[in-house]
């Protein structure tokens, strides 16, 4: 069954009618006599009386408990439902974090019904029993510019890291080195509690590698953001919320995992919160193993070359060891305002080892030069944060000034060493001595984050929202390079590889967005203008060993506006059309030429002198409610500019090529993407997404690149089960069909992951088990060609990883609620309103 499953995924035109023909198939299944009856309300937070969008309401049969009709509140928290028939029935409206509101007996006949001012309380129970009453929390959630992911209940994440989380989030996906990227783009800036962070110096996937799944609370979705937004990412931004703990009175959890290959992680939870002051805090430690393997065979095209053929075999395995904290406090000063401190910290060591089979073979395939190498990486490192944030709200309703300064510093030590042995067509060594090369690296990062927002509501709908915002990041590496000689067995200094590379990026932005609507339709203009400056210094040594700085300078002055307008139609349907500007800053190791040696056939290196890609995106995108199916559809397209690609060299005389990262001509994009959530029943439901998209590369004859285009997709399907004896089920599918790249293309990856979970009966434990990878099926691979290469590449991801969880929380809570009738003590999380 699974395997005809994975089968059937390879054909997304199948695949989209079945989900299409599901969901209207369950539409037609709940219709109702249509009437002339009407439910209207507005729905806001209790605490603070902030609207509420997104939040869902049903009118339910009182005798056969079917659902008759529902609805979603939009964007300011208004509730309609329209074409109810005469009875009396029970109504309820919710959303994730709040109880659910109750209205037993309500008279629908041809009188409006109005019932105001709907006030949601904060949820008093545990996750545990918000979970047992109302069912699984919605994993899904849309906003205006945003879909929502909670993802604390992924029960095929369990005991793994950010990165193995994020390959269960429809539209994201992930490669072999922990790389991100969005609708098949790699463009993506991802955040950390909506500010980047310095893990790792920053490196997207070491970040994704130290945090447990554990610690993550949603993830934010943003495809195509506003001028509010930081203009970074060229296709989008996904941000991971971490978990705050944010309840009343004094609540808190433990999480301990254990999986095969020595994998274990272990966490902890604890909040407290009054009238006055919130107080969280987490830790979280994980230890974990990973084995990965492959080949890289190369075929030269040139027949001058001695070596015709290198084949390279690589079996290699990584420690990862990582401590991750966050304690924070919200004080409130007043009603409205609230003053709020928070910190983290991360420590982490990394302990990874490849072993190289390289033969270089002739035209006839006899050897050539055949070597062994060992790769021993010992990395590790630590990182800080700090904030302080203040919030202000005003006599007028949605009024609010908002502050943050962050600041956060880290370090970064990689210690490299490169051990290779070289044999004879006999198999006898070359040389008496080993070539051994090591490298020292140092990095050290701090981050400044300066921060306001003002929002000023306008009219009755209408709001303006406007702010500034100064980044600035400092950044210093340093690298030590040496090799041993094998005349003398004495190191001497690899003044080639031996260098260092400052640089100051900075960005200061001021924004202005207006918003409004009238009747169901709405508008947004946004306008977002950035000075950004990225200064780099390198420092080279010459034969002598003499040092000489090289300073570079990446200055640009951009307008970003944005557009966005709505239109609301009868049947809970809406669309939404949207334009934004966009920009892709280069980061990282894209700009420090350090060579990277570590591939003795394919070196890398960074290029200071990239400029940033300039992206214009548009999207057109329709969601439509029922009462257990959402569907959310779009259509983008998005045109990139100097577009930044990996190109790889012609090779050298010793078969030795060499890839850096350039700037390309334009990239143009194209594709549908559809995300539905099914709830087929009360014990399963179902989330499915399909990406479907066409790309485009401009050739650049100066660095051997053809213009090349091509058409590929990507889905994942989801299902939660809930069994009796509460035990819960989930079983995710995803594949990735084979995509186009700069020299090649990427060929195809699919996988299964499966979790099971049982609370037990004291409600307040659990225990879960779950197998990602479970055919053992998700490969990294790619075919590579130029005017002298071909490379065919393959490597393994992960593999097969089981692990077992077992969760602990605790709680006692303060709040103080009217005596419920008898009827209502059953209803758990649920209020009478």
């Amino acid at each position: 069954m699974i395997k005809r499953g994975i089968e059937m995924m390879k054909y997304p035109g199948l695949l989209l009618l079945l989900i299409l023909t599901f969901c209207a198939g369950t539409t037609a299944l709940k219709a109702q006599t249509p009437g002339t009856g009407k439910i209207s309300a507005k729905v806001v937070d209790a605490q603070n009386s902030e609207t509420i969008p997104f939040a869902t309401a049903v009118v339910i049969n009182r005798r056969t408990k079917a659902v008759v009709k529902g609805a979603q509140t939009d964007a300011n928290g208004n509730l309609l439902i329209t074409g109810l028939p005469k009875g009396v029935f029970t109504f309820k409206v919710s959303y994730v974090g709040y109880q659910t509101m109750v209205r037993d007996s309500v008279s629908v006949a041809d009188a409006p019904v109005d019932f105001g001012t709907i006030r949601m309380k904060v949820s008093k129970g545990t996750v545990l029993n918000e979970v047992k009453v109302t069912g699984q929390k919605s994993t899904m959630q849309l906003g205006i510019d945003k879909k929502i992911f909670s993802v604390d209940q992924s029960l095929v994440s369990e005991g793994g890291s950010a990165s193995d989380l994020l390959q269960n989030v429809p539209s994201v996906q992930s490669d072999i080195d922990g790389n991100i990227s969005l609708r098949g783009s790699a463009g993506v800036s991802v955040l950390i509690d909506g500010k980047p962070s310095l893990i790792a110096g920053g490196n997207i996937a070491q970040i994704l590698q130290s945090i447990p799944a554990s610690s993550i609370e949603s993830v934010e979705l943003i495809t195509n953001p506003s001028a509010k937004y930081d203009a970074e990412g060229q296709s989008g931004i996904i941000n991971i919320v971490l978990k705050k703990n944010k309840k009343l009175g004094l609540n808190g959890s433990v999480a301990l995992t254990a999986g095969n290959r020595n994998n274990y992680n272990a966490s902890t939870n604890l909040s407290f919160q009054n009238s006055k002051v919130n107080l969280y805090g987490n830790y979280s430690y994980r230890y974990g193993n990973r084995n990965g393997g492959g080949f890289s065979n190369i075929f030269y095209k040139q027949p001058a070359l001695n070596t015709i053929y290198a084949n390279q075999n690589t079996n290699g395995e990584s420690q990862d060891k990582g401590h991750n904290a966050k304690a924070g406090m919200d004080y409130f000063i007043t009603d409205k305002s609230v003053l709020s401190l928070s910190g983290g910290f991360n420590i982490r060591d990394n302990d990874r080892n490849e072993f190289l089979s390289i033969d270089q073979l002739d035209q006839f395939q006899n050897p050539v030069n055949l070597s062994r190498r060992n790769n021993d990486n010992l990395s590790s490192g630590g990182s800080y944060d700090l904030n302080l944030d203040f919030s202000q709200k005003f006599k007028k309703p949605k009024e609010e000034l908002t502050f943050n300064f962050s600041f956060s510093e880290g370090n970064n030590d990689n210690n490299q060493t490169y051990n290779t042995d070289v044999y004879n067509i006999n198999g006898e060594p070359v040389n008496s001595f080993p070539n051994i090369q090591r490298t020292d690296g140092f990095g050290f990062n701090r981050n400044y984050n300066i921060q306001t927002d003002y929002t000023l509501p306008v009219g009755k709908s209408g709001k303006i929202e406007a702010g500034y915002r100064s980044q600035i990041r400092f950044s210093e590496n340093s690298t030590y390079a040496d090799q041993l000689d094998n005349l003398s067995g004495a190191y001497f200094v690899n003044l080639a590889l031996t260098n260092e590379f400052n640089n100051k990026d900075q960005v200061h932005a001021l924004y202005i967005n207006f918003q409004n609507q009238v009747k169901n339709f709405g508008y947004q203009f946004g306008l977002r203008a950035e000075d950004a400056t990225l200064d780099t210094r390198l420092g080279t040594y010459d034969a002598l060993g003499n040092l000489a700085y090289t300073p570079g300078k990446v200055a640009y002055k951009r307008l970003y506006p944005s557009v966005f307008l709505t239109q609301k139609f009868k049947g809970e349907q809406q669309v939404q059309l949207s334009y934004s500007r966009r920009v892709n800053r280069p980061r990282g190791w894209d700009t420090n030429p350090f060579l990277d040696v570590s591939d003795p056939l394919n070196y890398r290196r960074g290029n200071p002198n990239l400029k940033p890609e300039d992206v214009h995106a548009f999207e057109l995108s329709y969601s439509k409610f029922w009462p257990k199916v959402t569907l959310t559809s779009s259509v983008y397209m998005r045109q990139t500019n100097d577009v930044i690609q990996r190109v790889r060299t012609d090779p050298d005389a010793q078969g030795i090529t060499i890839t850096t990262p350039q700037n390309l001509t334009r990239n143009y994009s194209s594709g549908l993407e559809l995300i539905s959530r099914v709830d087929v029943a009360k014990s399963w439901n179902f989330t499915a997404n399909v990406n479907l998209y066409q790309s485009k590369i401009i050739g650049v004859p100066a660095f051997g690149v053809v213009e090349n285009s091509g058409f590929s997709w990507n889905a994942n399907l989801t299902n939660n089960i809930v069994l009796p004896y509460n035990i819960t089920l989930q079983l995710k599918g995803d594949y990735r069909a084979p995509e186009v790249m700069a020299q090649g293309k990427r060929n195809a990856m699919y996988a299964v992951d499966a979790g099971a979970k049982y609370d037990f009966k004291n409600k307040k434990s659990s225990l879960s088990l779950n197998i990602r990878d479970v055919f053992n099926t998700r490969n990294w691979s790619m075919t590579t060609n130029t005017n002298s290469t071909s490379i065919d590449f393959k490597r393994r991801m992960q593999g097969t990883v089981a692990n077992l969880t077992y969760s602990y929380r605790f709680g006692k809570n303060d709040f103080s609620f009217k005596k419920k009738r008898p009827e209502q003590e059953s209803r758990g999380d649920e209020e009478q309103f």
